[in-house]
């Protein structure tokens, strides 16, 4: 099984940390930026390298959502998972209409994370890169 890569996209330098830190522990291959724009770098780099990418939705420069709307629009089958400390009812239906797998409000356990990141890449998941 080959090890998944995580792209943790966070503005917060402590959140990004602490979830790439937690992440690697836990046995993913972990890399971090810390807005939109150098997410949008770090996928354009490679578009099937990162198994999952997990973005704050309110960062400068690029949203999460805009992210997960240019990911989409080239990589229909990326793996994003979205998070942020605001999470309306309208947010939740707009990141399932987005495509996202996941949007996680903020405080949220880490355990929970890691369940959601499982289901996405387990084996039995439909085809996604690592």
């Amino acid at each position: 099984m080959a090890l998944v890569k995580i792209l943790v996209v966070d503005d917060d330098c402590e959140s990004r940390d602490l979830l790439s830190e937690f992440l690697g522990a836990n046995g993913y291959a972990v890399d971090s930026v810390g807005d939109g724009i150098a997410a949008w770098e770090a996928f354009t780099e490679q578009v099937d390298r990162y198994g999952v990418i997990i973005a704050d939705v309110r960062m400068p420069g690029r949203t999460g959502w805009e992210l997960l709307r240019k990911v989409r629009q080239h990589n229909a089958k990326q793996r994003i998972i979205l998070m942020s400390s605001f999470v309306s009812q309208a947010d939740k239906e707009l990141a399932e209409d987005m495509g996202a797998q996941g949007l996680l409000e903020k405080p949220f356990q880490l355990s929970e994370l890691l369940r959601v990141i499982g289901e996405l890449t387990s084996s039995s998941a439909v085809e996604i890169p690592s």
